[in-house]
């Protein structure tokens, strides 16, 4: 049975290089809340803290009054800092509609999201959590491995419901968006025609494409997923 961490315990494993300057930077442009810069004096974050940050979130942003104090949350893996919530009947497309709500948006298709992608973990059943590295572009090391080649070495890829939710929280914590140099793999979701995915920031929008499963490019690269 895997071992879950309450929602009590601590993440407190020290900072990357490339995390420290990421910080430092978003601290010089003044986009490091008093909270964020409080939990980084103290060594860590308490995750019931990230849980009610979440609460925050879907209020101000859905408005959607959720209570997550029982939420089992993934035990913490070092690097993999930044906590995505997925609550109950959240669906890719509420998720785009919102983001097209707050900055502008291009998506490859004119159905709904909802129809078209479905994903290795949803909040159909029940609202969960899982954690990523805390990083802009995606992984440099999952670079030219495709879907397929993620899926054979058993690598669990974002879902494009957590990297849409992902854009969204950043934005409301930074105004600043993900993948201006790369584009997100979301390897944890399929297209009805088996592509995957992928979403990236460019020429002043959020796009949301797709590319063959089978697909291998330098900057095409998926984010790991600890649930």
């Amino acid at each position: 049975m895997k071992e879950s961490r309450t929602n009590t315990d601590w993440v407190s494993d020290a900072p990357t290089p490339a995390q420290l300057k990421e910080f430092f930077a978003q601290m010089e442009r003044g986009k490091i809340t008093k909270e964020r810069l409080q939990a980084f004096l103290r060594g860590g974050v308490e995750i019931s803290d990230m849980l009610r940050d979440w609460e925050k979130f879907y209020l101000e942003t859905f408005g959607i009054k959720v209570d997550l104090s029982g939420l089992n949350v993934p035990p913490h893996k070092k690097g993999f800092d930044r906590l995505i919530v997925v609550i109950l009947g959240i669906t890719p497309q509420k998720i785009y509609d919102k983001c097209k709500d707050l900055f502008p948006c291009w998506k490859w298709t004119d159905k709904s999201l909802d129809e078209i992608v479905t994903s290795d973990r949803t909040a159909k059943d029940g609202t969960y959590a899982v954690w990523f590295k805390d990083v802009v572009e995606a992984d440099e090391k999952l670079k030219n491995l495709s879907a397929n080649d993620l899926k054979k070495k058993e690598i669990s890829g974002i879902t494009l419901e957590e990297r849409l939710l992902y854009e969204l929280k950043l934005f409301q914590e930074t105004e600043e968006h993900l993948d201006i140099s790369s584009w997100t793999l979301c390897a944890g979701s399929r297209c009805d025609d088996g592509y995957a995915p992928d979403v990236y920031w460019n020429c002043g929008k959020l796009k949301v494409n797709w590319y063959h499963s089978g697909h291998r490019y330098a900057h095409l690269r998926s984010r790991q997923a600890v649930s």
